[in-house]
């Protein structure tokens, strides 16, 4: 069973646009926090494609990894994920196999099978046909087989791309990308950071059904954790108002701009909407120092996790940074 003490810290950024301020900023902000991560050893960062949300801005997915990835040195940068029905697997390939030639050893490319957007955006994205459960599983095998060293009569070559090897991970908040990561000997990444009702279950048939591969000798797990960390308890809730805003809003259909804190928040909603919330940040570890260690070494034991990876929505982006220095100093401990 392993300890907050043998489990790695990582960071996925949704680059939230915050409320009074632009989108370039939020791409500087992303840029700081990267390099803020890495200073700490962080193992990398990954950013999430998004379309048609106004308070996020990591649709262009690829893009902008190339973006922290030329800011940063040593932290891996990555798709948390690339939502790979929106795209052709052979550009994805072309994209991240650049990435990985201009930034060797340094690219992840995660992969989820969600559209993330709504379904007028999915049909601007040319998403026309209907999605079947077989589709994810073949354009997985696709995008490999792209990556890999090209093989004697291959009609088509990503270029660049082949022999790149791109580390894929699959993403999932439900039971099927677990599965099919566990027969694909791929490495595993969990989002209960939105969505964390079945991350026990999905871990354990992830574990118990993973078959080694070339890639892959034992299962690995990443989990998302949304974390807010102050000097003290009171201001780490008040810090995650924000956080409670958000979410509120995408339980609404209004996903709009990061806002500022807000003095009881939580109090102000109706019994039925903090329980949303609460089910929505079920894996979230909000507190001061202690309550982070102790928070963070439960999910830890709980899950077993080789990796946590950390979804930090903090208005201020300087608080934002001093909860990354928390966190630090609390695993370090």
């Amino acid at each position: 069973m392993k300890t907050l003490h043998d489990t790695c810290l990582s960071m996925l950024d949704l680059v939230a646009v915050r409320e009074g301020g632009t989108v370039g900023d939020a791409l500087a902000i992303a840029l700081r926090t990267a390099r803020h991560a890495e200073s700490l050893g962080f193992t990398r960062y990954w950013l999430a494609e998004h379309h048609n949300l106004q308070g996020i801005a990591s649709s262009a997915t690829a893009v902008l990894v190339g973006y922290i990835a030329s800011g940063t040195s040593r932290i891996r940068v990555g798709s948390g994920g690339v939502m790979l029905p929106n795209h052709a697997p052979l550009v994805v390939a072309e994209a991240f196999g650049t990435l990985a030639e201009l930034y060797p050893n340094r690219i992840d490319l995660g992969l989820g099978r969600a559209p993330g957007t709504d379904q007028t955006t999915m049909r601007a994205l040319r998403r026309d046909r209907v999605e079947t459960e077989a589709d994810f599983p073949r354009e997985v095998a696709e995008l490999q087989q792209l990556l890999a060293d090209p093989q004697p009569g291959q009609r088509v070559i990503a270029m660049p791309g082949a022999g790149t090897k791109v580390p894929v991970w699959l993403l999932g908040s439900s039971l099927f990308s677990a599965r099919l990561a566990a027969q694909r000997g791929l490495p595993y990444a969990f989002a209960s950071h939105f969505a964390p009702r079945l991350l026990l279950q999905a871990l354990d048939l992830y574990r118990s059904q993973f078959q080694p591969s070339a890639t892959l000798a034992k299962p690995y797990a990443i989990i998302g954790v949304p974390l807010i960390a102050a000097p003290s308890d009171e201001e780490a809730e008040f810090l995650a108002s924000s956080t409670y805003q958000r979410v509120l809003g995408i339980l609404r259909g209004d996903r709009g701009r990061l806002q500022a804190p807000t003095d009881n928040f939580m109090a102000q909603l109706l019994p039925q909407e903090r329980a949303a919330i609460d089910d929505f940040l079920a894996a979230a570890v909000i507190g001061g120092p202690q309550r982070i260690r102790e928070g963070l070494a439960a999910l830890v034991q709980a899950t077993d996790a080789d990796e946590l990876m950390l979804v930090c929505d903090i208005f201020d982006p300087a608080l934002r940074l001093r909860s990354l220095d928390i966190v630090a100093a609390a695993c370090a401990a």
